[in-house]
């Protein structure tokens, strides 16, 4: 290859901005020569090398955007520890078929047993696939609203909310909804219902859910379009955060009174 040849290939690869080709023509080109690829092997290894890349750059951007509190997969996950989950089913919904009919799924059980974890997971497993996921905790969206509420944005906020193709709602139940933020979530349950997916995780039965909005009727509403296409997943066990604390004998669970001393 003549230097004016390879200049033009390099000054059209960058107009192309096909990065990750200009960075390794030349390494591709060495290792065709020495093992005699035709032209169609070549430019199919630099064309592989850049959509690796590109896809690589729109994972780590989705995955940004996601606003996840931490990076979980599924690898990591110890269903041993935890065996009231089933592996196999949560194996088949990180296949994310339940995003094609905006299917929700729902995490419950005490703090600790790792929802939080899966939700995460799913996010990521998610935005592998190419899909934007939006990850926001109650306490966030409580405050978000608030604020919203004072400079008339609720209505950009709720926009703004229905676009992600996964939304993952994070720690429904540990303090209670006023009246704005209950509306609010009915009006976002109600928007992305069978066309955005929700991940909902909660440490509250579904039958303590009108306590959390302090309206039944309400809930009831909720609850009904968050469950009629949906996934439920109860998590029975102990905290993966205080597994460590029991072993060494630092933490012991919580027990009932015994029997003589309720007497």
């Amino acid at each position: 290859m003549s230097e004016l040849t390879y200049e033009r290939v390099q000054t059209h690869l960058s107009r192309l901005k096909l990065q990750r080709m200009a960075q390794y023509v030349d390494a591709v080109a060495e290792q065709a020569a020495k093992q005699e690829w035709t032209y169609l092997a070549f430019l199919d290894r630099l064309l592989d090398l850049e959509t690796s890349a590109r896809y690589e750059r729109d994972v780590a951007m989705k995955t940004k955007l996601a606003h996840f509190p931490f990076i979980k997969t599924l690898e990591e996950f110890d269903f041993s520890f935890q065996p009231s989950i089933s592996e196999r089913q949560v194996r088949e919904l990180a296949t994310v078929r339940f995003l094609a009919h905006g299917e929700n799924i729902l995490l419950l059980g005490p703090p600790g047993v790792g929802k939080t974890h899966l939700a995460i997971a799913l996010g990521m497993a998610a935005i592998a696939q190419r899909n934007h996921v939006y990850f926001l905790t109650m306490v966030d969206l409580i405050e978000m609203l608030h604020k919203d509420a004072k400079e008339d944005r609720l209505g950009h906020r709720l926009r703004t909310l229905c676009k992600p193709k996964l939304l993952i709602l994070d720690e429904m139940g540990y303090f209670p909804l006023d009246r704005m933020t209950a509306q609010f979530l009915f009006q976002l349950v109600s928007r992305r219902y069978q066309k955005g997916s929700i991940i909902l995780t909660s440490n509250k039965s579904f039958g303590e859910w009108g306590d959390i909005f302090t309206d039944q009727v309400l809930a009831t509403a909720i609850l009904d379009r968050l469950l009629h296409y949906s996934t439920t997943i109860n998590v029975r066990g102990h905290s993966f955060r205080l597994r460590e604390k029991r072993k060494a004998g630092i933490f012991h669970d919580l027990t009932q009174p015994q029997k003589e001393d309720q007497d």
